[in-house]
């Protein structure tokens, strides 16, 4: 009988290597940036890639605020909230949620690119974002990553 030499590998918590990505958002255009590093977080650059488990690296998102918005987004693009009481439909555009707080556009961002379950919550975890250089994390030994090289 003839069969394979080879065993298809699905990753698990035990055999996923993890490392620390450094990436800078200076002069990203927001979307663009978002897409490469839900890439990152999910792991699909990994021959390991298995979709059912967080085999995907921990990123570090630099300079936040100085990400790009193209055309009228700053003022079109609308964030929606919710308190929870009737008639607790809050709006906000771009400009005014940069304004409170930079990261949150780029956290927000890359949370709509990952899974809605599960999952990507725990993806989500994975993901720091800075206002500035300063980041605090040197103690991982983050590696820097160019976001022209993916895809």
């Amino acid at each position: 009988m003839n069969t394979l030499s080879y065993k298809t590998v699905s990753a698990n918590a035990q055999t996923v290597q993890k490392e620390w990505l450094l990436v800078d958002a200076e002069g990203q255009t927001l979307g663009r940036m978002a897409s490469k590093v839900a890439f990152l977080i999910r792991g699909k650059h990994k021959p390991s890639y298995t979709p059912h488990v967080d085999c995907g690296d921990n990123v570090i998102v630099i300079n936040a605020e100085k990400i790009v918005l193209t055309g009228n987004k700053w003022e079109a693009k609308e964030y929606i909230s919710h308190t929870g009481y009737p008639g607790g439909q809050r709006n906000a555009t771009a400009r005014e949620v940069f304004e409170k707080d930079p990261t949150r556009l780029v956290t927000k961002a890359v949370y709509g690119m990952l899974p809605k379950n599960k999952l990507g919550a725990a993806l989500n975890k994975n993901l720091r974002v800075f206002v500035g250089d300063a980041h605090g994390m040197e103690a991982q030994k983050p590696k820097l990553i160019n976001l022209k090289d993916i895809k």
